[in-house]
C-alpha cells in the first residue's frame, strides 16, 4: 500500500492509495475463505466449491467488493496518520479499475481540520469579577444546610405554602373521569409547582381531613392531546398536612452534619467554601469574558460538518437528560409538536459558537505547544477514581485509547484557557 498527497483546496484533500497486485490477490483470498460457505454449486458440498469454480461461475469479480472492503479498512486510517491528517468528516472515493492479478489505485477527497492563525488572545483586557461572600450569603447558606436536614412533623391546621399534604384525588372532564387522573395517599408540597398550574393554590387553607374541589384549566400544548386546553375538576381530600420542622443552629447540629465540634467551626468552614465558590465562580466568568473576546477578534472558517456534529452531540445530551426524567426525545418533539429538522436549526448558532470556540482555543494550545503530560492523566484519573471509586489503573485501561485521546484534548483546551486568563490585564 502506497499513499500519495495530490492536492489542498481549502478545506479539502486529495490524496491516493495504491494496491499492489499481491495486496489485492490476498485480500480475495480471505474474501474466499470467510464467503465460501454461502455458495453452492453443483458436484459440489456447500462451502467446498473451490475459488476458481466460483469465480467461473459468478464471474471473476464475486469477491472484489469484499476484498476492497477489506484493504479499504485497514489502508485508509494508516494513509491518513502516514500523510498527517486530521479529517472531520467520511471520504468520497473513486475506484480505479480492478482486474484480477492486476493492482489498482483509489482516489480520495475528504474535508480536514482547517489551519487557523489565531491573534489577539495575549493580554486580553477583561473586568474583574466579584468574588465577595456576605454574612447575608452565609446566613442563607446555613439556612439551607437546616432545610437539608429538616424533618416533617404533622401538624393540626389549615395548609399553607410550603406544606407537603397527603392526598386522594380524582380528576374529571367534561363530566368523565379521565385515565391518569386519580391517585390515593399522594404527596404534595404546596409551591412545588409540579401539579397542573393553579392545583396547589387552591388546597391552601384545606384542614386536615378536608375535601376541595379544584378547578383547573390543562395547558394547550399538554401531552395527553385529549386534555390538552380543557377545563377540569379535581375531587381532592386531605388527609394530613406536613410542615418542615428547622433543627436548632447549635454545636449538637454541627456535630450531626460536619466534621466540626462547634458551631461555630461549622460557620468558620461554612465561609470558607463559599469563598472557594465565589473565587471559582468569579474566574470562570472571567475566562468566558476572554473566550467571548477572542471569539470576536478572529474570524476564521468552521465546518459545516464539525457544527452538525455538534449539533448531534448537544441532541444526544439532552435526550439522556430527558431519559433521566422519565421522557425521550422523541416524545419530547411530540409534545412541543415539533420537528427534529427545526429543534437542529434552533441548535445551530450556539453549536456554532461551541466549535468555533474550541477550535480557537485548540489552535492556542498549538502555538504555545501546551501538551497533556503523564502527570495531567495521573491527576485526571486520580479524580474520576475518586468519581466512580474506582482504581485509577483500572479506569485508564477501561477507557482505551482513542478514550484517552478525547481527555488529553479536554485538558488541552483547559490548560490554554489557563495560559490565556494568566496572560490577561484584569482591570
Amino acid at each position: 500500500m502506497k499513499a500519495t498527497f495530490i492536492s489542498k483546496e481549502k478545506n479539502d484533500v486529495k490524496f491516493s492509495i495504491e494496491f499492489t497486485a499481491e495486496e489485492f490477490e490476498q485480500a480475495q483470498i480471505k474474501a474466499y475463505q470467510a464467503s465460501k460457505h454461502k455458495f453452492t454449486i453443483d458436484g459440489f458440498r456447500k462451502g467446498k466449491a473451490p475459488r476458481s469454480i466460483i469465480e467461473k461461475h459468478y464471474g471473476e469479480g464475486i469477491f472484489f467488493e469484499d476484498a476492497v472492503n477489506e484493504m479499504f479498512a485497514d489502508a485508509y486510517p494508516k494513509a491518513v496518520e502516514e500523510l498527517d491528517l486530521e479529517v472531520i468528516d467520511r471520504p468520497n472515493a473513486e475506484f480505479g479499475k480492478m482486474e484480477k492479478g492486476q493492482g489498482f489505485t483509489v482516489t480520495l477527497t475528504v474535508a480536514v481540520y482547517p489551519e487557523i492563525e489565531v491573534k489577539d488572545y495575549k493580554g486580553v483586557e477583561i473586568q474583574r469579577e466579584s468574588d465577595e461572600v456576605t454574612p447575608e450569603d452565609l446566613d442563607k447558606e446555613l439556612e439551607n444546610l437546616q432545610k437539608r436536614n429538616a424533618r416533617m412533623v404533622v401538624v393540626e391546621r389549615p395548609a399553607k405554602n410550603g406544606d407537603t399534604v397527603l392526598l386522594d384525588y380524582e380528576g374529571w372532564s367534561e363530566g368523565v373521569q379521565f385515565e391518569g387522573g386519580t391517585a390515593e395517599r399522594q404527596p404534595l408540597k404546596l409551591g412545588s409547582d409540579t401539579f397542573i398550574p393553579g392545583f396547589e393554590e387552591q388546597l391552601v387553607g384545606v384542614e386536615p381531613g378536608g375535601e376541595k374541589d379544584v378547578k383547573v384549566t390543562f395547558p394547550e400544548q399538554y401531552h395527553s392531546e385529549n386534555l390538552a386546553g380543557k377545563e377540569a375538576v379535581f375531587k381532592c381530600k386531605v388527609h394530613e398536612i406536613k410542615e418542615e420542622e428547622l433543627p436548632e443552629l447549635n454545636d449538637d447540629f454541627a456535630k450531626d452534619v460536619s466534621e466540626c465540634d462547634t458551631l461555630e467551626e461549622l460557620k468558620k468552614e461554612t465561609e470558607e467554601n463559599l469563598k472557594k465558590a465565589a473565587a471559582a465562580r468569579a474566574e470562570s466568568r472571567m475566562k468566558n469574558s476572554i473566550l467571548e473576546k477572542v471569539f470576536n477578534a478572529n474570524d476564521i472558517d468552521v465546518p459545516d460538518v464539525m457544527v452538525e456534529d455538534e449539533i448531534t452531540n448537544m441532541m444526544n445530551e439532552f435526550d439522556q437528560q430527558l431519559r433521566s426524567q422519565g421522557m425521550n426525545l422523541e416524545q419530547y418533539f411530540q409534545y412541543l409538536g415539533k420537528e427534529p429538522a427545526e429543534f437542529r436549526e434552533e441548535l445551530k448558532e450556539e453549536a456554532f459558537r461551541k466549535v468555533k470556540t474550541r477550535m480557537l482555543v485548540s489552535a492556542v494550545a498549538d502555538v504555545e505547544n501546551i501538551q497533556a503530560t503523564e502527570e495531567d492523566l495521573d491527576k485526571e484519573f486520580e479524580l474520576m477514581a475518586i468519581q466512580y471509586r474506582l482504581d485509577a489503573d483500572k479506569i485508564r485501561e477501561m477507557m482505551g485509547t482513542a478514550n484517552i485521546g478525547y481527555i488529553e484534548k479536554d485538558i488541552r483546551i483547559r490548560k490554554a484557557l489557563d495560559f490565556m486568563y494568566d496572560q490577561a490585564i484584569i482591570k
